[in-house]
């Protein structure tokens, strides 16, 4: 008969495996704790520092007024915005930095589209997306106007020939806009008892 002989086995400790995986364990979750703490205070600091719409709400509060600028004798930039616009909040920084670069020498005006109090200036300047700029000389005369998202090389270099008395470089450049809505703009209907005088005709 053959006697089954198979090694000497060492006997485990029950108490060495159970210490060494719980302080891995241990170790992975203070890691997750801890990426997760860095996350949330980055994400925290982040909401904090305000969006580009708040900088366009103070850029807006400390803009030249548009009577001040018609009547001042220096060239104005005129900005149609509004708060929702993703192209104006691209560039609100980029704005705000041509402010205070320019700022001595330039009128900067911005005059929010979503207050119908602008609707004659948008008529006039036939604002039909945003960011719309008007270019104005030292009398208020119209210049030239761009509309959409500019990139703050392309503006710097017309505000040089705004203040220069020069032509503007870019003029009627497009860029990327956000498009008006057409029934905020109210249109005169033909049985509207107001628009007879467009109906006449001048020989």
């Amino acid at each position: 008969m053959s006697v089954n002989q198979s090694e000497p086995t060492t006997p485990s400790n029950p108490l060495l495996e159970p210490t060494t995986t719980s302080v891995a364990i241990r170790i992975r979750n203070l890691v997750v704790v801890f990426v997760a703490i860095v996350l949330s205070v980055t994400i925290f600091l982040g909401l904090r520092t305000g969006t580009s719409t708040a900088s366009l709400a103070a850029m807006a509060e400390t803009a030249t007024p548009l009577n001040v600028a018609l009547s001042n004798h220096k060239p104005t930039l005129m900005e149609f915005y509004a708060d929702w616009c993703t192209a104006c909040q691209a560039m609100a920084q980029d704005m705000s930095d041509l402010r205070q670069e320019y700022g001595d020498r330039v009128n900067f005006v911005m005059l929010n589209v979503d207050n119908s109090k602008w609707l004659p200036e948008m008529l006039a300047y036939r604002v039909d997306g945003i960011p719309h700029f008007v270019f104005l000389g030292t009398e208020g005369e119209t210049i030239a106007s761009t509309i959409g998202e500019q990139p703050r090389t392309i503006m710097a270099s017309n505000l040089e020939a705004l203040i220069a008395g020069q032509a503007l470089p870019y003029v009627r450049s497009q860029g990327r806009t956000s498009e008006l809505d057409s029934a905020a703009i109210p249109q005169p209907r033909p049985d509207d008892p107001r628009s007879h005088g467009s109906q006449v005709l001048i020989d």
